[in-house]
């Protein structure tokens, strides 16, 4: 079982930054692939970005790119989310979830296993 637990969210002005984290409590953090999801007021959690077991390959969304940068810390069992130029479409509750794909960088949400109960980030205009 893996529990995932984010922090680092709240309330920005648009153009301010905001870094996410997000904890692990698994030994074997390192044998999984990390990623974001964000969802704003309905049905639907998107994909916001994502990085492979040794960091070395990331994949983000068309609209974030440029502007988001996620990375990991092995030793640490966490995985950031650095959030600049912030808009108010960037509104959401912000989850991080881990996924046991290793052929690929996974996008879907079915292909991550365990997810975290979010954090809110409200970027005001």
């Amino acid at each position: 079982q893996v529990q995932l637990v984010e922090s680092g969210g709240g309330l920005v002005q648009a153009g301010g930054s905001l870094r996410l984290s997000c904890a692990a409590s698994i030994s074997t953090f390192s044998t999984y692939t990390m990623g974001w999801f964000r969802q704003a007021p309905g049905p639907e959690r998107e994909f916001v970005a994502a990085i492979t077991r040794s960091g070395g390959s990331t994949r983000y969304a068309d609209s974030v790119k440029g502007r988001f940068t996620i990375s990991r810390d092995n030793a640490k069992n966490t995985v950031y989310l650095q959030m600049n130029s912030l808009k108010p479409e960037d509104t959401a509750v912000y989850h991080c979830a881990s996924s046991g794909v290793r052929a690929w960088v996974p996008q879907r949400r079915d292909e991550y296993s365990y997810w975290g109960q979010g954090t809110q980030v409200t970027v005001s205009s």
